[in-house]
């Protein structure tokens, strides 16, 4: 009888372990290992953050934004491209970054006061990009999906992520919303660039 009480006791207090939220350092760690492959492809993002109050509002009147990763030739040469539908119209930049370990670096030095890196996150067709603008002053947390809407368990943790990095609530995009359809090659990116600058970072 004592055996058994020990264990159901030992039982209990393994799913409680189990059940404990994770720590600060454990939900804001950089990803352990970036996967190229799992990164290609278009990315629907579903809620963001900024810790500028200023951008934040600029950011919460953007309908939808999608991020596109594509590579030709190199796992850590890659092309980053954007859309942002804002205003019903479509604004479109791309960029080429540089991948190392978890964090990425725009090439060019337009972007030079920006670095970035990718978050750990439990969803599984998720990825969570933290860009840090002036030297910190500025952070910006995106959350991007395959899917255009997420479990509640799987925003609760983005909602603890911010709440450790001391930033706003997220901003949820609407799921309903229109998405811009992928860029054409015709389209000038460096015509748009300015304006997504100023909604978007």
């Amino acid at each position: 009888m004592f055996v058994a009480a020990c264990a159901i006791a030992l039982l209990c207090l393994v799913s409680l372990s189990h059940s404990a939220p994770l720590s600060c350092e454990d939900l804001v760690r950089p990803l352990d290992q970036l996967d190229p492959h799992h990164l290609e492809g278009r990315w629907v993002l579903v809620a963001g953050s900024m810790s500028h109050p200023l951008y934040l509002e600029r950011f919460k009147q953007s309908d939808s934004a999608t991020v596109n990763f594509s590579s030709n030739t190199s796992d850590t040469h890659i092309s980053y491209s954007r859309s942002i539908h804002f205003n019903n119209d479509c604004l479109y930049d791309t960029y080429n970054i540089s991948l190392e370990g978890s964090s990425f670096t725009f090439d060019g030095t337009d972007k030079s006061n920006l670095s970035a890196n990718f978050i750990h996150t439990s969803c599984q067709d998720c990825i969570l990009m933290r860009m840090n603008k002036e030297s910190g002053k500025r952070q910006h947390f995106y959350l991007l999906s395959r899917r255009r809407q997420l479990e509640q368990k799987e925003m609760e943790e983005f909602r603890a992520q911010l709440k450790c990095l001391n930033m706003p609530p997220p901003h949820v995009m609407d799921p309903t919303k229109e998405l811009c359809p992928e860029e054409r090659a015709s389209n000038p990116a460096t015509q748009t660039e300015e304006k997504t600058e100023e909604q978007h970072n």
